[in-house]
């Protein structure tokens, strides 16, 4: 070929090479042996901030200014192992390249020498591309999976992270850490009774506060629902946990505005110390719970730092959960019955049904003792039918012997009422057992009657149509007011026996139990007053035209063949006389579930 020939293919090779370089989606930057720029692609323009006419015989470190992201140390001459090492090679990971404008992005890169006659290195090359979208990505998902997508609280993964590192801290200084369980008291109520969308609200106000209570080295975290945990790194002493601790509880306690609503709820609080209650992180947020489980067995507002014995009533509890699950299919639990006697003629006018556990190991189990892991355990949906069932199929037992009919009482609680199921489930017990609508009353606490949400309140409406009665237990325990009152669908009223008791040494401290009787009387509601234990009581209970009386001055809960000889003998009318059961033994103890 010609010299010309020769020349021309050149040409036409370079200029296919300036083509493929300025169309490739990488930036490309070449220098010369003294690390002049040779070349500057347009992505490398773009991304630099230099036009290649401006670049070129620049030295690299001018127009291509590279930092690393975590140190901000400049990168001199990114390219000169590689011309040096005769070999390709890259910069170190997480740079960032100064722009012209001074603005910053995060690059990838390759380097390698170039060649020229005889093997000898002429210069370099490098190829670059940002990647700050890419970061940015893969930050956002980092952050998302360490972090509460409600709150922007860490999550529990990276409280583990961060407690162990503080442990390793406080080793390494002999210093303590703090680890606070919190658990909001009312939130489940607010959450039914207002809807999920002022719940969510509600905890990022939470978030927000116990945030503001804390110092930057802490952690505030969300574990889920309304449970938050708190890292206190460099504690000194119990009292600084006790200062934030109080620190919390008021925050928390003041007054949350979410939209229209004016809402108040109580935290409580368990804690844990290192080195004192553990020396590893999953031990530390063990024994917090465990601390925030006594916590909130010991009423709202409780703050409860971890001692050893909690360790053996966690594993109490837990054993009677477990035997609990095993108690139906054991025929482990009763029911017992207790009536309701009519203030005007003696006659028994209901009976409520009580559960009562005989367990095989365990002997006779008190309500207190395990209606509250039942309720905590989930096993109150389970247990709370084989009671409506037992209690349905009782009621119909005694009229098929020809006994008086009474109406039967049976307590309903929160979960069972929303259950999607409950409506079904005793219309079906209803016609299974034979019992009519009208002799069945479910019992539902004040507490849990105003803060029920409205499908609920529609169930309990449907029963009701159907002619089953529905009361409110304890009443006056939970504040309602009288406007509130006439909305909720309820036929009898339930006195609280804590107003009673004033009337047992002192009968001139009867307001609030007269006004609670004259309010029911209004509404046009059935009044029963609980925990009747004296014949002073029964006697002011009749003056003040109360309905019908419920305690241990007519009887304890009995079992179901006791309760139907009562039913046999047809009144109590000489209780309502004299004050005494003829033949009977000393009035027995208390009521105790």
């Amino acid at each position: 070929m010609s010299k010309a020939g020769i020349k021309r293919v050149n040409v036409e090779q370079k200029d296919r090479a300036q083509v493929t370089l300025e169309s490739i989606g990488e930036a490309v930057i070449s220098t010369d042996r003294e690390a002049k720029i040779t070349f500057l692609n347009v992505v490398g323009e773009r991304l630099t901030g230099w036009p290649v006419r401006e670049a070129r015989g620049r030295s690299i470190e001018e127009v291509f200014k590279v930092v690393d992201a975590t140190t901000r140390e400049s990168i001199p001459d990114p390219m000169e192992s590689s011309r040096q090492q005769h070999r390709p090679g890259h910069l170190p990971g997480c740079c960032i390249l100064i722009r012209r404008d001074g603005g910053e992005i995060y690059i990838e890169d390759s380097t390698a020498p170039i060649h020229g006659r005889g093997g000898k290195v002429t210069g370099s090359v490098i190829v670059f591309r940002d990647v700050s979208e890419a970061r940015r990505v893969a930050e956002e998902m980092m952050h998302a999976s360490q972090h509460d997508f409600l709150t922007g609280l860490p999550n529990r993964l990276l409280l583990e992270d961060r407690l162990g590192q503080a442990i390793a801290l406080a080793e390494r200084h002999s210093g303590e850490v703090a680890v606070l369980y919190i658990d909001l008291d009312q939130f489940k109520q607010v959450n039914d009774s207002l809807g999920h969308l002022v719940g969510d609200k509600l905890l990022q106000s939470v978030a927000e506060r116990l945030q503001e209570q804390v110092r930057t080295p802490d952690t505030v975290s969300r574990q889920g629902g309304d449970e938050f945990v708190v890292l206190l790194q460099e504690v000194k002493t119990k009292a600084d946990a006790q200062v934030v601790t109080k620190r919390i509880l008021d925050a928390v306690a003041s007054v949350h505005s979410i939209g229209e609503n004016q809402l108040y709820l109580t935290a409580s609080i368990g804690v844990s110390r290192y080195p004192a209650d553990g020396v590893d992180a999953e031990t530390l947020v063990k024994h917090a719970d465990t601390a925030l489980y006594q916590a909130k067995a010991s009423g709202r507002g409780c703050v409860k730092f971890f001692k050893p014995a909690m360790n053996a009533r966690a594993v109490y509890r837990r054993s009677i959960e477990e035997d609990l699950r095993r108690a139906l299919g054991r025929n482990e639990f009763q029911l017992h019955y207790q009536p309701t006697i009519d203030l005007k003629t003696g006659a028994i006018a209901g009976v409520e049904a009580l559960l009562r556990w005989t367990s095989g190991s365990r002997g006779v189990v008190t309500p207190e003792t395990f209606l509250a892991v039942a309720e905590e355990s989930g096993l109150m949906l389970p247990i709370g039918s084989w009671v409506l069932r037992e209690a349905c199929r009782q009621a119909a037992s005694w009229l098929d012997e020809g006994l008086p009919a009474v109406s039967m009482a049976v307590n309903a609680s929160a979960i069972q009422l929303q259950d999607a199921n409950f409506r079904n489930e005793v219309c079906r017990v209803l016609e299974e057992t034979g019992l009519s609508p009208a002799s069945l009353e479910l019992e539902v606490t004040e507490t849990v009657l105003m803060n029920l949400p409205e499908r609920a309140l529609a169930v309990l409406q449907h029963l009701r149509g159907m002619g089953v009665k529905v009361s409110i237990d304890d009443f006056g325990a939970g504040y309602s007011s009288l406007s509130h009152l006439k909305r909720l669908p309820v036929d009898i009223l339930k006195i609280d026996r804590s107003f009673l008791r004033p009337l047992k040494e002192q009968l001139d401290d009867t307001s609030i139990a007269v006004a609670i009787i004259r309010m029911g009387r209004s509404l046009k509601l059935r009044v029963v007053a609980e925990g009747v234990e004296s014949l002073e009581q029964m006697k002011f209970l009749r003056a003040q035209d109360c309905d019908e009386a419920q305690g241990f001055y007519f009887s304890s809960p009995v079992p179901a063949e006791q309760f139907g000889a009562m039913l046999r003998k047809r009144q109590f009318s000489w209780k309502l006389k004299s004050g005494r059961l003829r033949g009977s033994a000393a009035e027995p103890p208390r009521k105790t579930g």
